[in-house]
């Protein structure tokens, strides 16, 4: 069998290798021909499969170790009979820790005003579901937005009462440009306008979610905090938004070591089914033990202590301001940071909770 895969895909080896031939390449340059005698095709969201891609090959499976398929025609897909799979929920703890990681960089006083904090969140998939559960841990005040789906968890509003009504907001939902609720340029000009000046905007869903015109105003006229991990024109930023935004990562808020190998995983399992193969393996088995700095100690203590240990995102914008060159971050130096990326862990391999 011969399977194609990204080159930052993890433990392909681990899963893949008894299956046939493995051959590795950069998602996002993927070409039909890389393709054409592939059984089956492994990537991330950064390879765009659509009819050109996949027409004329002998694909019988795509795998997507990702949460979004917005990257997938899945018309196409299934026009040519290919059984195609994500990985939705593989890096949502990852996410969520991500976003709370992100606010207490920006505002350290948040383990102590617990309720008299709002944290916004719009979506309640996997990611916005297990955020809400974290921000309860730490006693934080939680709306949610989501006209799809209910969550007995945490008290779901309109949007409008979010947006004027939250201390922080996140964003975790799909890419849509059609239907009754699309999400493309849902934060614009009138959303940004309706919240407080002093509101933090988190973005590390789909970057055309935001608007990046109206947020490079918006801010300008606020000096609102954001954070983005995703960006309208990625993988090029510009030297204008860079100078604006307050915290700044390369799209790798999902980039746990647990979120990673769980999504190779998931896609394993969808392999296996796909072709008639036992599954017989866990990532778990994979992974080397952490320092434990949750055990026995109370949660604000540990983050006090050790969060910015156990996840320093000032590094990764540190990083990725530093790929600044004539104007822009391009897309090589983008990819560049993606690919050798030092995946953290999560906070269950320090011994700590998860939703």
């Amino acid at each position: 069998m011969n399977i194609v895969a990204d080159e930052n895909l993890a433990f392909t080896e681990y899963f893949f290798s008894e299956f046939g031939e493995i051959s590795h390449h950069a998602g996002r340059t993927l070409t039909q021909h890389d393709v054409k005698n592939a059984d089956a095709l492994l990537i991330r969201s950064v390879t765009q499969v659509d009819h050109q891609l996949i027409k004329n090959t002998e694909l019988k499976f795509i795998g997507s170790a990702t949460i979004g398929t917005d990257h997938l025609d899945i018309k196409a897909i299934e026009q040519q009979n290919i059984v195609w799979a994500n990985a939705a929920g593989c890096n949502a703890q990852a996410v969520a820790e991500y976003v709370i990681t992100a606010l207490f960089s920006l505002r350290e006083d948040l383990l102590e005003i617990e309720e008299k904090f709002t944290l916004g969140i719009i979506g309640l998939g996997n990611v916005g579901s297990r955020l809400a559960s974290m921000a309860k841990l730490l006693n934080w005040n939680v709306i949610a937005y989501d006209p799809f789906v209910q969550r007995d968890h945490v008290k779901q509003v309109d949007l409008e009462y979010l947006l004027q009504n939250s201390d922080a907001i996140s964003i975790h939902v799909p890419l849509t440009q059609v239907g009754e609720h699309p999400t493309y340029h849902l934060i614009d000009t009138a959303a940004l306008a309706q919240m407080k000046p002093s509101t933090i905007l988190i973005n590390s869903a789909r970057g055309p979610v935001v608007s990046e015109k109206a947020l490079i105003e918006d801010v300008r006229c606020t000096s609102r905090a954001v954070v983005l991990d995703v960006f309208e024109h990625e993988p090029e930023i510009s030297e204008e938004l860079l100078s604006l935004i307050r915290l700044v990562t390369p799209h790798i808020a999902g980039y746990s070591l647990e979120g990673k190998a769980r999504g190779t995983q998931m896609i394993y399992e969808a392999f296996c089914q796909r072709f008639n193969y036992t599954i017989n393996k866990q990532f778990e088995t994979q992974l080397a033990p952490c320092a434990q700095f949750f055990k026995n100690t109370e949660l604000k203590q540990v983050l006090q202590q050790y969060l910015f240990k156990i996840y320093d995102i000032q590094r990764d914008d540190e990083n990725l301001r530093a790929c600044l060159e004539q104007g822009k971050v391009d897309q090589q130096a983008f990819d560049a940071l993606r690919k050798n990326y030092p995946l953290r862990r999560e906070w269950a391999a320090h011994g700590g909770p998860k939703a």
